[in-house]
């Protein structure tokens, strides 16, 4: 039998996987962008969200393998969202890890935190360049909001969840 994904809380120890494994994720849609070595060095800091957010570190078999980055409500965030949503940010799973629920098990303890927080919602903001998210976040019931501001060329916008 494979391995269970196993959450946990975010530690400074995590800083250099999750930072690794958000710029792996990433690399696949680097022809998309407009400036690759500007996506590339921000999705690599992932770890520095850590100031404004709970980072979630997801693993299997003690490797970390995924990880998220839920924004509590009244935490600073983008403008696009109401500063009273709380978000799931940058949602990122290893691509030697995907296909075993990590994403889907991230995403679902973001919504389990958003509860806590008796918020009676929860956003994101993805891209249709995002051909396993997007639908996965449509699975789960999100619902298209509006636009959000393109980054560096590829079309974003935001989505929310009713709780």
């Amino acid at each position: 039998m494979p391995d269970r994904v196993q959450l946990r809380d975010f530690s400074d120890a995590d800083a250099e996987a999750v930072d690794r494994i958000a710029l792996a994720a990433f690399t696949q849609f680097k022809d998309q962008y407009s400036d690759w070595s500007a996506m590339a060095a921000s999705v690599s800091r992932m770890s520095d969200l850590s100031r404004h957010g709970e980072i979630v570190v997801a693993g299997l078999g003690g490797e970390v393998v995924g990880a998220v980055v839920y924004v509590p409500p009244d935490r600073p965030k983008a403008e696009y969202f109401d500063r009273a949503w709380p978000i799931i940010r940058m949602l990122v799973v290893d691509p030697a890890a995907r296909g075993r629920g990590t994403g889907r098990a991230l995403a679902d303890e973001c919504i389990v935190r958003a509860a806590r927080d008796r918020s009676p919602v929860i956003a994101l903001h993805t891209s249709p360049i995002m051909t396993v998210a997007l639908p996965m976040y449509l699975r789960m019931g999100f619902e298209f909001a509006r636009k959000a501001p393109p980054i560096l060329g590829v079309p974003y916008a935001v989505y929310l969840l009713r709780l």
